[in-house]
């Protein structure tokens, strides 16, 4: 056998080896990681959520590296332990411990409540729900203010904070790439 069949043959058993790994459910398609699926599947069903937007959130957050972030914020979905507490208030958890942000299953809920809050305070407004998670609820309202002022809406392209402006943009484009990535794996029909 030749060099040149020797290295064809090779590259075959590689690519079919790469295309077994990346249909393999559970297993990380290329640059688009999955952990805890059961646990989204679960959140977004008891927060009347889109599983691919918590998947999206997670990787704009995480990437699934529960890693905390330089800011404080812990966990998959990245929670600041300030606003876990306000959430443990809003939703009747009495036993909740900052360091509980380092279960999956509990920083997924917690994460997962605070988007439907933010979805149920903007009226559905998922973009406004996603600049929120990432500037904060006062400096939104504050940007929705300053637009209706002028008899406007806010939008994308007016958000002062380009980091947020490119977090909004990067969840959307994720949730697009779980949804069709990951369909069945999240339990999305």
């Amino acid at each position: 056998m030749s060099v040149r069949r020797i290295a064809l043959a090779a590259l075959a058993v590689l690519v079919v080896v790469v295309l077994v790994l990346v249909t393999k459910p559970g297993v990380s398609r290329v640059g688009l990681p999955l952990t805890d699926a059961h646990v989204i599947r679960e959140q977004a069903a008891a927060k009347h959520l889109d599983p691919a937007l918590i998947a999206g959130v997670i990787y704009a957050e995480s990437k699934f590296d529960p890693r905390p972030s330089p800011a404080g914020a812990e966990g998959l979905m990245q929670i600041e332990p300030s606003t876990a507490y306000y959430l443990a208030g809003l939703s009747g958890g009495v036993r909740f411990s900052a360091s509980d942000l380092a279960t999956p299953s509990v920083n997924v809920a917690y994460g997962s409540y605070y988007l439907r809050y933010l979805l149920d305070h903007y009226a559905g407004d998922l973009m406004l729900a996603l600049a929120a998670y990432n500037a904060g609820l006062t400096n939104v309202d504050a940007w929705v203010a300053r637009a209706r002022a002028n008899g406007e809406s806010l939008s994308e392209e007016a958000i002062p904070f380009p980091e947020t402006r490119e977090y909004v943009r990067r969840v959307l484009r994720a949730q697009r790439d779980y949804r069709a990535t990951y369909a069945s794996a999240l339990g999305i029909e």
